[in-house]
């Protein structure tokens, strides 16, 4: 199977990989998703370690304690998603959009989340400790009690975004707003 994005860049997934993702598997790891359309879809506890979701469609889906671990996340949609407690420590979110995301308690340790939409997204409690954040769109996001340390914030768009007992301990806010 395959699907055509907006760059008219062919994305293929694993036929078989994307039956199990639909039908409650719960060990994904190292599965190729890449494209697929997962919106609305309850991965709730799921193994996606190391999996490949380049592009995936994954609107309001259901990730709440997820493994996300070292996933190819960039350029997917995760706008309303539930991440709560997930574990995506590594990953590459990069343009991702996390739009109004429920991030809450999440482990986003050293993820690349550089030029994320993150516009209203609620990341209260998140350990976002070495991520890098640069250009990412923070505006209205809720950060109260997030852990920042060492997190590079260049040029993030922190607009009315709620820090309240944030750590930005050594956190590069250069140029950030």
């Amino acid at each position: 199977m395959s699907v055509n994005n907006s760059n008219e860049e062919e994305v293929t997934w694993n036929p078989e990989h994307l039956a199990n993702a639909l039908n409650g598997e719960k060990n994904l790891q190292g599965c190729d998703l890449a494209g697929a359309n997962l919106q609305e879809a309850d991965l709730q506890g799921v193994n996606l370690k190391t999996t490949n979701l380049k592009k995936t469609n994954l609107k309001e889906t259901n990730l709440r304690g997820a493994n996300l671990r070292g996933a190819g996340l960039y350029w997917v949609n995760l706008q309303e998603a539930n991440l709560q407690g997930a574990n995506l420590q590594g990953a590459d979110l990069q343009g991702a959009n996390l739009e109004e995301a429920s991030l809450q308690g999440a482990d986003l340790r050293e993820v690349n989340l550089q030029g994320v939409k993150l516009f209203r997204a609620y990341l209260q409690g998140a350990n976002l400790q070495g991520a890098d954040l640069h250009k990412a769109n923070l505006q209205q996001a809720d950060l109260c009690e997030a852990d920042l340390r060492e997190a590079n914030l260049q040029e993030a768009n922190l607009q009315e975004a709620n820090l309240q007992q944030a750590d930005l301990c050594e956190a590069d806010l250069r140029e950030a707003n």
